[in-house]
């Protein structure tokens, strides 16, 4: 139910006014005169209410207040523009259709009624609400007759004689609303069981103003990638509150290099600004890569460099601001990282021309030439960089060519040569490069590994933490040969690629436990620097989620349920519980684009047996198609028959229920899910996304909303097909693959053979996270090394409800850290259980406690969690947090936000 007709997504997805909502949950009204309430103003903030009842909010006291005090007009104009941007906070795109298209000249004669069912049926769903006035989660009632939910510290039956959200008199014979029979409205429209989120009001435009200074300067101070979200958030943001003309606002250095890029993108922008904005720019190009990345930003491409096709003129004032800039670097370092992405260096210099700027930037045009093997004639040219390369150690130009000797030339014929000290010795200064050999180091110095060993134990307090917990996972990989190997590719999302492994496996005595015990020994030491606190709580469900330890979030995350718009972050290879419930649905939804053309849809679930013999399907029919005589499961699995789809708006859906129970008596072990578009590639489709939800009854006669789907994903990329997870009945579990098969064979029956091959060895290769053999580190082990660091006591909850307290003795938390991940629990030493409300660290699959203000959690989905009550963590964060000691490495790849 809407009030008020608005222009969809598109009008509210541009603006801060959205960011700040999808990111602090605070709207912002424009200032106006404030005007007594009025019995039209007070029905059209009930109505307002409404709306956002279906939409998963409440309305704050203090919001309440400010829109009934607004004129007619003003409260239409404010409640528009509220609905819009929540539903572009949300992902969705649906015009907003008026439910009474007379307002403000006419409202329903009952609103508060049509309010007050609204909010018994969302109670009656789920009891635990918050406190519209305190925030607090708890047990809370309905007033009578406003139907405003308050929790009994804020109302007192004898001395609050009026709601203190709209102030109207409450009745003290009968202070709160009781449903009397069922309710008859869904609030949800079948969505799960989840809390409302208080929507508070920020204060006026210019309190907006400097909230999303704040917003702005927290992503600038990321050490990581930003995911999709929050890189629309920053452009958003720059345009909002960046100013090119005073850049006091802009820190020096931004830490995540393709953060950085974008920024001085954006700086550039404006060419009548250039003699203010290039100065700063070409003090904050301290690598090659910088200046590349920035090219690449100019020309539309990828910051991170995976895809980019083309770049564009390069101004004249900006070209020599960079060279100006490589000419102060290293030119042995600087060639090494030209030759390492020769490729797009040779199509960057064709817009440099460094060679025509040779005089005044010698070591640059030193690093191109030697890049391009220039061969060296008798002429001004030649003179320039032969008296360049004299001063530079390693530089040759005897043979008529500029040669400069790379460092990775060196330490391959160190190790080639079975040299390991000379080898240990070029690594000194590039902590982020030892760790990444550090494998082949040990194998080198097997049976005598303590020279490696030492030098490991000086490198890692200085380097990255994604290269720590990358170094980790590789040494446990070396356990045993045996299984794939798993690639996943960079700049490639849904590539996976599968290699047999080979590699001799390295002792667990001598060398595999030392090397964990001393990288997981830092990682402690750093999660202890960071602020602490009494209490964390840790949920063991988190055992399957992979931690993100190449420190970028995924391209193609899912979404949080219901309206908030967060991506849940989830990497390649998590396992997570199914929701409860019996009937599994699938679906999916695409929309045409002139790009596309006509498309085809087909979604299917492809079932197999425990030894993955494939044992039927359900797609383009109503009812499984079995491969085997007899074996026919008749209501099983319904799918809502094959659709072509038509152009935007509309799109097509397409579902498949599944009755899980009745598939495992069939013998169904897994389930694959596969999305076709048989002539169209998901890239070029206007919009493409599909999920999951869970069900019940197979027809329970729910409506069906894909906004509030349990998880949902976006479809992108070169092909025509997603294999997007595998559902393990009988664990009643879900492998995340997010693999897209090469666009080569886009007929579904024509790769079910090899689809299942490749399901079978990829689940078994991600599988092994389980038993700690694959190169992952898990997202509760990061969390146990955070939770036995910072907090004296931590609590875990387990899947069943139940909670086990660990404590810490004599400041032992590596010892903790071993306890909580191996479930060594003692009564004696632990001591009595604690609450886990009580924590100010957490780390949740949801966000289901009601904790300190103040508290920092991450939660696999935050929906339940007030961005502006607690601080929220993203995976990236528990990663990222685990900063280095300062010291400058050697060489500018080192301090790289992504390992390669």
């Amino acid at each position: 139910m809407t009030l008020f007709t608005g222009t969809g997504a598109a009008g509210g997805a541009t603006g801060a006014a959205a960011v700040l909502l999808r990111r602090r949950g605070a709207v912002y009204l424009p200032g106006c005169r404030a005007v007594e309430p009025t019995a039209l103003t007070l029905a059209g903030a009930t109505l307002v209410e409404g709306d956002l009842l279906e939409r998963g909010f409440l309305v704050s006291a203090g919001l309440r207040r400010a829109l009934a005090a607004r004129s007619e007009e003003s409260l239409a104009a404010a409640g528009r523009g509220l609905l819009e941007e929540i539903d572009a906070a949300g992902g969705t795109g649906p015009d907003l259709v008026p439910v009474f298209r007379g307002f403000p000249a006419t409202v329903p004669p009952h609103p508060r009624a049509w309010w007050a069912e609204r909010v018994l049926a969302v109670l009656a769903r789920t009891p635990m609400q918050p406190c519209a006035v305190c925030g607090a989660v708890g047990a809370v009632d309905a007033v009578s007759p406003c139907a405003h939910l308050l929790c009994w510290e804020c109302f007192d039956r004898s001395g609050v004689p009026a709601c203190p959200v709209c102030r109207c008199r409450i009745d003290a014979g009968d202070p709160f609303l009781r449903p009397t029979a069922a309710p008859t409205v869904d609030a949800g429209h079948g969505s799960p069981q989840r809390r409302l989120r208080v929507l508070s009001l920020g204060g006026d435009l210019a309190a907006r103003r400097a909230h999303a200074g704040a917003e702005l300067a927290a992503l600038l101070a990321w050490t990581a990638a930003l995911g999709p979200q929050d890189t629309t958030d920053l452009a958003v943001l720059l345009d909002a509150v960046g100013d090119r003309t005073d850049m006091a606002w802009l820190p020096d250095p931004i830490p995540a290099r393709e953060t950085r890029a974008r920024v001085l993108a954006w700086l550039l922008d404006d060419p009548a600004l250039l003699p203010t904005t290039l100065p700063a720019v070409g003090a904050r190009i301290t690598t090659p890569d910088d200046a590349l990345r920035l090219l690449a930003v100019r020309a539309g491409g990828d910051p991170g460099l995976a895809r980019v096709r083309r770049f564009t003129a390069v101004p004249r004032p900006l070209r020599r601001t960079l060279l100006g800039a490589l000419d102060r670097m290293d030119p042995q370092l600087a060639a090494e990282d030209l030759r390492r992405r020769a490729g797009l260096w040779k199509r960057a210099a064709e817009r440099l021309h460094p060679f025509e700027h040779a005089t005044a930037f010698p070591r640059a045009a030193l690093a191109f030439a030697s890049l391009r093997g220039l061969t060296l004639a008798g002429d001004r040219l030649a003179a320039t960089l032969r008296a360049a390369a004299d001063g530079v150690p390693g530089a040759d130009t005897s043979t008529g060519t500029v040669r400069i000797a790379p460092w990775a030339a060196h330490l391959e014929a160190a190790l080639a040569d079975g040299d390991t000290g000379r080898a240990l010795r070029l690594f000194d200064g590039r902590p982020d490069e030892l760790l990444r050999r550090l494998n082949q180091l040990l194998l080198l110095a097997d049976p005598a590994p303590a020279p490696v060993l030492a030098a490991l134990e000086a490198a890692v307090p200085y380097a990255a933490p994604a290269a720590l917990l990358s170094a980790l996972g590789a040494v446990r990989d070396r356990s045993l040969a045996v299984g794939n190997r798993v690639f996943l590719p960079r700049g490639a999302p849904g590539r996976v690629h599968l290699q047999p492994e080979h590699r001799a496996g390295l002792d667990w005595y001598t060398v595999r436990r030392p090397a964990e015990e001393i990288i997981t020994r830092e990682v402690v030491r750093r999660a202890a620097a960071l602020p602490q606190v009494g209490t964390a709580v840790i949920d063991a469900d988190l055992d399957g989620v992979v931690a993100p330890f190449a420190q970028r979030r995924t391209s193609r995350p899912f979404r949080a349920p219901r309206t908030s718009g967060t991506p849940v972050t989830l990497q390649r290879g998590s396992v997570l519980p199914l929701p409860a419930g019996r009937v599994l649905r699938l679906f999916v939804h695409l929309t045409e684009s002139g790009a596309s053309g006509p498309a085809g849809l087909d979604l299917a679930a492809l079932f197999y047996n425990g030894v993955w013999d494939r044992v039927g399907a359900c797609g383009w029919t109503r009812q499984i198609h079995p491969y085997r005589r007899g074996q026919d499961f008749p209501e099983a699995a319904v799918h809502s028959k094959e659709l072509n789809v038509p152009p935007a708006p509309d799109g097509a859906c397409e579902f498949v229920d599944l009755d899980l129970d009745s598939l495992a008596a069939a013998g169904v072990r897994y389930i694959v899910t596969t999305v076709d578009t048989s002539t169209a590639r998901f890239g070029n489709l206007a919009e493409a996304f599909a999920g999951l939800t869970v069900r019940d009854e197979l027809a329970d006669g729910l409506p069906f909303d894909a906004r509030r789907a349990e998880h949902r994903f976006d479809l992108a990329g070169r092909a025509y097909q997603s294999l997007a997870m595998v559902v393990s009945i009988e664990d009643r579990t879900m492998l995340w693959l997010d693999v897209l098969p090469a666009p080569t064979d886009n007929t579904p029956h024509r790769w079910l053979d090899r689809l299942a091959s490749l399901s079978w060895e990829v689940t078994d290769a991600f599988n092994r996270v389980c038993i700690d053999l694959v190169p992952w580190v898990g997202l509760r082990e990061v969390a146990a090394w955070h939770a036995a660091a910072r907090a004296h006591t931590v609590v875990v909850r387990h899947g069943d409800g139940t909670t086990t307290t660990y404590r810490r003795a004599r400041g032992d938390a590596g010892w903790l850290a071993d306890r909580i991940g191996s479930g060594a629990h003692n009564p004696r030493r632990d001591g009595p259980p604690a609450e886990a409300t009580d924590a100010r660290l957490a780390f949740l699959v949801r966000g289901d406690l009601d904790l300190p203000a103040g508290s920092e959690v991450y939660a696999l989905y935050p929906d339940d969690l007030d961005p502006a009550r607690v601080r929220l963590l993203d995976a990236t964060d528990l990663v990222t947090s685990l900063t280095p000691l300062p010291r400058r490495p050697a060489h500018p790849a080192d301090t790289a936000t992504d390992p390669a």
